[in-house]
């Protein structure tokens, strides 16, 4: 590979890495192709990447970017899970695959710069997903108003009660 072409890759790496939010890096050592390309697909359904890079190459890359904690965790064969849309679908997807694969393992990761341990990364894939998160949200925001005209209409319904009370005593004297 020239200088030229690691150039580019270094780029390539650089700017994908400053895209995502989160970057996890895996040991992949002794697993089959078709076991990668399985990852791959699950992690691109969840929005996200994984590649298999040069660790120089990513140690320059990753220098003073976004996910700067990982630089110096890159030996032996590594791979780096990127995260695009949602952080922790992409984490739950990982936790899935370290499941089900007995040899995949997480290493580390960066969710927006800071370090997490693959333990955090477990229990990042235990949290709700954004699409839930938001449904939740707009749940609770809904009930306030909700809640304030129910309350507006016992009152007037209240008063409204009152006041046929009031007729029909009336209307019976």
């Amino acid at each position: 590979m020239t200088r030229s072409e690691k150039a580019v890759l270094i780029d390539e790496i650089r700017e994908r890495t400053g895209r995502s939010s989160l970057a996890a890096l895996t040991d992949f050592k002794g697993m089959t192709v078709d076991e990668l390309t399985g990852l791959r697909v699950s992690l691109r359904k969840a929005g996200g990447e994984y590649h298999v890079v040069k660790n120089t190459l990513a140690r320059i890359a990753l220098t003073d970017g976004k996910h700067d904690v990982l630089k110096d965790k890159f030996h032996e064969n590594c791979g780096v899970a990127l995260a695009f849309d949602d952080p922790v679908q992409v984490a739950k997807a990982l936790s899935d695959f370290v499941k089900k694969s007995k040899i995949f393992k997480l290493r580390t990761a960066s969710l927006e710069g800071k370090e997490m341990s693959p333990e955090q990364v477990e229990a990042l894939a235990k949290l709700p997903g954004r699409e839930q998160l938001l449904a939740q949200l707009l749940g609770t925001m809904n009930a306030v108003p909700t809640n304030l005209v129910s309350l507006f209409a016992n009152l007037v319904r209240g008063l409204l009660y009152a006041l046929k009370a009031i007729e029909e005593k009336k209307a019976a004297s």
